[in-house]
């Protein structure tokens, strides 16, 4: 859901990166923590990174300035927790910008909070109401990385009708007909991530359960599947 480059009024494009800041700084402490106990986890940190840069990069036209895609912040949220993305989805947004002309500067922040500090941070939600639960692993990744991507549409959604609000029915209504165009491509999408990031991650555990244990997903190993 990257909003286009000069898509947002300057304030609003201002004050989603003024938020989204902090985060980001939160994000690489975090990562530095991390790492600097286990320095083993580089690996893991950098396949997050490249499923959320290839995922995220494959757009399908939707709303006039934006667009439709998969986030791929599901899969290193739920192995590093939500503050982690946020300097890894930061950078992606950036390089897609600078490369590939997916979303823009001046929208960076915007596109940074949704896609990398919200997606994420419903995703473990989500993944962690499924560990209590008591869901099998594969349910809970699934739902964590579905609802995360749809939680970033629906976040987008309200930042187009923030900068684009109905005359008649104001933001609400605005949100209202961003959501609905969205869902034509957002939804499937959503259950294609999941789908896919639940085989990424049982590729991983059966590559190397023990490296997934120490990033906090003992439970993957020995979780029966279904």
């Amino acid at each position: 859901m990257h909003i286009a480059e000069g898509f947002l009024p300057a304030e609003q494009a201002i004050g989603w990166t003024v938020v989204s800041v902090p985060f980001v700084g939160m994000g690489l402490r975090s990562i530095k923590c991390k790492i600097a106990e286990h320095p083993e986890r580089r690996m893991l940190l950098g396949v997050a990174a490249a499923f959320t840069f290839v995922l995220s990069s494959l757009k399908l036209p939707s709303i006039t300035g934006s667009c439709s895609h998969p986030t791929g912040t599901g899969l290193g949220a739920v192995m590093f927790g939500p503050l982690a993305m946020a300097p890894i989805g930061v950078a992606v947004l950036f390089f897609q910008a600078i490369l590939l002309a997916h979303g823009g500067i001046t929208t960076l922040g915007a596109n940074t909070f949704s896609m990398a500090i919200v997606g994420p941070f419903v995703a473990v939600g989500v993944w962690r109401l499924s560990g209590a639960m008591k869901l099998p692993m594969s349910y809970g990744v699934f739902f964590a990385a579905m609802l995360g991507d749809l939680a970033t549409y629906v976040t987008t959604s309200f930042q187009l009708a923030l900068a684009f609000p109905d005359p008649a029915s104001g933001v609400l209504g605005s949100a209202s007909k961003f959501l609905l165009v969205f869902a034509v491509t957002q939804i499937p999408l959503a259950v294609t991530e999941g789908l896919l990031t639940v085989v990424v991650l049982n590729a991983l555990t059966r590559f190397d359960p023990a490296i997934l244990a120490d990033v906090g997903l003992a439970r993957l190993a020995g979780r029966a599947e279904s």
